[in-house]
This record gives structure tokens, sequence and C-alpha cells, in this order.
């Protein structure tokens, strides 16, 4: 029956040490802390294109972002979406493809103009090719909607953390 004690003594040890590691949570505060707030303040310039269109709507989703004038922020990105066979058959049909979709993203202040986040963000997704076309057209939306989803959070996850690293303040343009 002493067992149970050391491991809430141990385990209570570890608690007390992680406090003072330094980290603290992105989202603090919630929906009206510094980093919610300002992530509000963002609004997505149109995407060109049905990958576009996709990542309009993740990223709209994931910011909550405000519609019009009222935005303080503005975020514009451009797509490179490609699809690249990578397995042939002996007839030269493709059996495997990789969809790349990549993002280049800048996060302007709307006041000044400046460009606080320039970076780009990406992933890829591989797609089997089977003999009826459908089937695969449909693999290939569903990876470009997986792969949107993807990339709008490592979109907002880099805006979110370089609003962090500015408590107290507007997002500035990074210092050099």
């Amino acid at each position: 029956m002493s067992r149970p004690l050391p491991l809430i003594a141990a385990g209570l040890a570890l608690t007390l040490t992680l406090t003072g590691c330094g980290l603290h949570p992105l989202y603090a505060g919630g929906g009206s802390g510094p980093v919610a707030s300002a992530l509000s303040q963002i609004e997505v310039a149109p995407i060109q294109g049905k990958a576009g269109w996709l990542m309009t709507n993740a990223l709209n989703d994931r910011l909550g972002g405000t519609k019009g004038t009222n935005a303080r922020y503005r975020l514009d990105v451009k797509l490179d979406d490609q699809i690249r066979g990578l397995g042939v058959r002996s007839d030269d049909s493709v059996v495997r493809e990789r969809r790349i979709l990549r993002a280049r993203y800048q996060l302007i202040d709307q006041t000044s103009n400046a460009v606080l986040v320039d970076a780009t963000a990406g992933s890829d997704a591989g797609i089997d090719v089977v003999r009826s076309e459908y089937a695969t057209i449909a693999a290939e939306n569903t990876a470009l909607e997986r792969l949107s989803v993807i990339v709008a959070d490592e979109i907002v996850a880099r805006i979110a953390t370089y609003a962090r690293s500015r408590p107290g303040e507007a997002m500035a343009p990074a210092r050099p």
C-alpha cells in the first residue's frame, strides 16, 4: 500500500520542475487572449483556383478573421499545387502519384504596408493510381483537401508564434 505514495511524490516533483522550464501556452487567455485577438484581425486575401478556395476556407476557419475594413492585417498566399507520377507499370502507366502543396505567405500590416511575416509552408501526400479514373480523381481531390488543412494549420501556427513573441504590443515588423 505504500507504493502509490512514492509515485505521487515523483509526479508532484516532475510537475514542479516543469513549471520552471519556460514553456508558456500559445493561446493563453483563450478567445480573448492576445494571440487570439491578433489572429482575429487578419483578413485572408483571395487565392486563385480550387486549391486557393480550399486554403482560404481553411485559413478563415482557423483565424476567425474579419471580413471587410475591420482587418488590421492582410494575409497574402500564393500556392504551388503539383501532382507528380512516381511509379510506372510496364505499359508506361503511372501507379503512384505525389501531390505537393506549397504556400508562400506574407502577413502585411495594412496601416503601414509593412511585411511582418514572409515564409513558406507545405506538405505532400501519396496517391495510389487505380484502374478507375473516377477513383483516382476522387483520391487526388481528397488529398488536396487534406493538404489545404495541413498547410493552413502550419501557416496559422507560425503567425500565432509570431504574435506570441510580441506580448503587450500590436504585431510589429520583426527586428533584424
